[in-house]
């Protein structure tokens, strides 16, 4: 696991290649602008980036979860927002192809795994967050269809996507009741709010998705009915390893520019570099990334076996890698004085993308519930 491999290499390569080339040199333009680039995301598909974990029939790279953190790594390299973004893409085109029908799976993932047609998961909504068992958008069957009624929050993409894997409730309270539904941008009573303005993540939308009387056909039912809440948690799964190699990346990408920084910066006539001081919080910073990329790389390898500890391994990931990357982002703006809160050295951008990393895909505090429930049994 912790030797790479030629190919393992070639993988890892790619992804930074792209990052230097197409997200780096734009980043802190689209995060001032607020601009999503699907011009960007339209050159990703054709790498494999689309479908990186969907099978190959339908034109998914089928990699590893393993493969796909460090993919997610070195694109956050050059912007962790837009990084994220493909994760979120990613899951839903993964949704579709492990629970659809061959005509579902056919019909949505080609597209997305060309990124010629972006998606968006939708489970989150206003007044539910952690607890999403409790989720209230209904679709009421009416003959062929379904027809829907609530709003989602937090949607990533949204207004400028193509297609949603949305759960819904079919049934009665609680999670057997949800049912997870492929729901077409283009629907007609689907309507989406205004871009939220937001702390980070600004090369991604972010927006509610409002559902009146939106009617979408039964055939567009992933899985069975009652199944949705069992499809969306294992989604999370490989979202939470994604969400944190995406800080991991936004983190290393922070302290290669401060390592640089001290370098070059002279104070008390030497180079800040040289710093006793300065160097142990190198060392500190350097030690707790590498410390959560093993563990990351130990719960990617516990998802791909299909490990019975799977659950609870991302749920420690997600939480050590988000919180760790955060962390030493912000130590990289310390470390660069005054310079590090100006926009043009990119430091305050990557803190800003990174905190949120803390609470979506499931907070960090949930996180730890779900290690403790694991450990203590408790429900």
């Amino acid at each position: 696991m912790f030797t790479l491999d030629a190919d393992e290499r070639a993988i890892g390569d790619t992804a930074r290649q792209f990052a230097d080339e197409f997200l780096a040199p734009n980043a802190l333009e689209w995060d001032e602008h607020k601009h999503f680039p699907v011009d960007v995301l339209r050159k990703a598909g054709p790498v494999g980036f689309g479908g990186i974990y969907a099978r190959e029939d339908v034109g998914g790279s089928a990699l590893r979860r393993l493969d796909a953190v460090r993919i997610f790594e070195q694109l956050s390299t050059g912007c962790p927002a837009v990084a994220a973004y493909i994760s979120i893409h990613n899951m839903a085109a993964w949704m579709i192809d492990a629970y659809g029908t061959e005509q579902q799976r056919h019909r949505w993932v080609p597209g997305m795994a060309s990124m010629e047609l972006l998606g968006s998961y939708a489970l989150t909504e206003p007044g539910v967050g952690s607890d999403a068992a409790a989720l209230s958008t209904k679709a009421v069957r009416d003959g062929d269809e379904y027809v829907l009624t609530g709003a989602k929050q937090f949607i990533s993409g949204a207004g400028a996507n193509d297609v949603y894997v949305m759960m819904v409730r079919t049934g009665g309270d609680g999670p057997r009741g949800i049912s997870a539904l492929i729901v077409p941008a283009d629907t007609p009573g689907l309507t989406v709010g205004p871009n939220e303005r937001k702390m980070g993540w600004n090369a991604q939308p972010t927006r509610q998705v409002v559902l009146d009387e939106a009617r979408v056909p039964v055939a567009n039912l992933l899985g069975a009915e009652g199944e949705g809440f069992s499809i969306a948690m294992n989604g999370l799964n490989g979202g939470r390893l994604n969400i944190a190699a995406c800080s991991l990346g936004g983190a290393q990408a922070a302290l290669d520019k401060t390592i640089g920084y001290l370098a070059e910066r002279h104070a008390f006539g030497k180079p800040l570099a040289r710093n006793e001081a300065l160097q142990f919080e190198l060392a500190d910073m350097r030690t707790e990334l590498e410390a959560a990329r093993t563990l990351l790389w130990r719960a990617a390898a516990a998802l791909d076996a299909d490990a019975p500890d799977k659950v609870e391994l991302c749920a420690m990931a997600k939480r050590f890698a988000t919180d760790a990357g955060f962390e030493v982002a912000n130590k990289a703006l310390q470390l660069h004085g005054g310079y590090g809160y100006l926009h043009e050295y990119g430091l305050e951008k990557i803190v800003r993308d990174l905190r949120v990393h803390q609470i979506l895909e499931g907070t960090n505090e949930i996180m730890r519930v779900v290690v403790a429930r694991s450990l203590t049994g408790a429900a």
